[in-house]
């Protein structure tokens, strides 16, 4: 006659032999806990950290546009930015700060920033020098660590005024203004009004001394402009970027070359890639030593239980049977570690997110799914045990237990 064992006694009998040694279960149940913790957390935090990079690639790079000449064959330009650029590109809807950026020919003149050359010490030195609109600075979000930046009455009146970036400053000894420092750019003095401490964009600013662009085409016969730069809302730099052509060359926009933002959802599919692929691996070495703990409680416990697993033979308990107990017991240790997990990644996700100040970011899917994930685990771990406490003949069993 066929024996069979129904699913509640086999549930109530998988409870009963993993409480008859809480715990080892509990340790074993461990190992489960950590890996699945450490994948949901990694997914978890993997997406908050891609979001949150792509909302600051949104804030800076997504919101700047730059307008040049577009080359020719010949390699000559074929059109020139006029000089009120800054101007006309601050009428369209959605621009924050736009401002034009030129590097000055100064037919190699050096700087110095005192008025008597000394022939013992290097007093002069090859600086980068440009000039630009009093917009620029808010463009590429220059920040200022003394003084003030040239306004439009500097330009209009070509005074000798310069902003010094910082690495310039610390060349030419300046670091405070206050008393209105000069330097010398060739024999022509300048008075230092502002030193850049730092900047967003263009960071070749830093090294160099910009000049008002009215002082530049008084003094340098600097003809046009070379670029403009536009700082846009969020969202608004492909609007901006379609219109800035059109409102610096009506004419021909085409001669006109625009450098729009890239996509932010690629540098966010990169980021979780980068993110994934380094962590996941440390995940799926600890859902793997949580594997082999599973394996090896389950192989332990069936040696322990050997008279047991031949009194149930004897009273006619089918190989199946002892098989699919302890695959039970082995799923279930699976499942609660996979539950445990699951809930402390959660929690690990929303902590990191706090202290961050991000905004947590989880799929729906990964916290329902990992405690299935950690039943698999368990059920696969559980093979072997079971297979081999299945294959016990009962009269060899019951010797083994006595």
């Amino acid at each position: 006659m066929k024996t069979r064992l129904d699913f509640r006694d086999l549930v109530d009998e998988s409870i009963a032999g993993l409480l008859a040694r809480p715990a080892r279960a509990v340790l074993t149940v461990l190992g489960t806990v950590l890996g699945i913790a450490a994948l949901v957390a990694t997914l978890g935090v993997s997406k908050t950290a891609g979001n949150q990079i792509v909302a600051r690639f949104d804030v800076l790079s997504a919101t700047e546009v730059i307008v040049r000449p577009a080359d020719s064959f010949a390699g000559q330009n074929t059109s020139t930015l006029p000089w009120d650029a800054q101007t006309r590109i601050e009428r369209l809807n959605g621009v924050v700060a736009a401002g034009t950026l030129t590097d000055i020919d100064v037919k190699g003149a050096l700087v110095r920033s005192v008025p008597v050359n000394d022939t013992l010490g290097i007093t002069e030195f090859q600086i980068a020098v440009k000039s630009a609109s009093p917009g620029l600075l808010e463009a590429v979000r220059g920040v200022l660590g003394q003084g003030r930046s040239f306004d439009n009455g500097h330009s209009q009146r070509a005074d000798r005024v310069a902003v010094l970036g910082r690495g310039a400053a610390e060349r030419l000894n300046i670091n405070r203004v206050d008393q209105q420092p000069a330097i010398f750019i060739g024999n022509r003095l300048f008075v230092v009004v502002g030193i850049l401490d730092d900047v967003a964009r263009e960071p070749d600013l830093l090294d160099s001394i910009v000049l008002p662009d009215g002082t530049a085409r008084a003094i340098y016969r600097t003809e046009a402009p070379a670029s403009v730069h536009i700082d846009t809302k969020v969202g608004a730099a492909k609007l901006i970027s379609s219109q800035a052509a059109i409102a610096l060359d009506p004419n021909d926009p085409s001669r006109l070359s625009v450098s729009a933002p890239t996509e932010p959802k690629r540098v966010k599919e990169g980021v979780e890639q980068d993110v994934n692929s380094l962590f996941l691996i440390l995940g799926a070495v600890s859902l793997l030593v949580g594997a082999i703990g599973i394996a090896n409680v389950t192989l332990v416990s069936v040696m322990e239980r050997t008279g047991e697993i031949g009194l149930r033979r004897a009273l006619g308990a089918a190989r199946r049977h002892i098989a699919a107990q302890f695959l039970a017991e082995s799923t279930v240790m699976g499942l609660i570690g996979g539950v445990v997990g699951s809930s402390i990644g959660v929690l690990l996700v929303v902590a990191v997110s706090a202290s961050r100040e991000w905004t947590p970011v989880l799929d729906g899917w990964i916290p329902l799914g990992a405690p299935f994930l950690g039943a698999v685990v368990g059920l696969v771990a559980g093979l072997y045990p079971a297979l081999r406490a299945a294959s016990l003949q009962p009269v060899e069993a019951l010797r083994s237990g006595t």
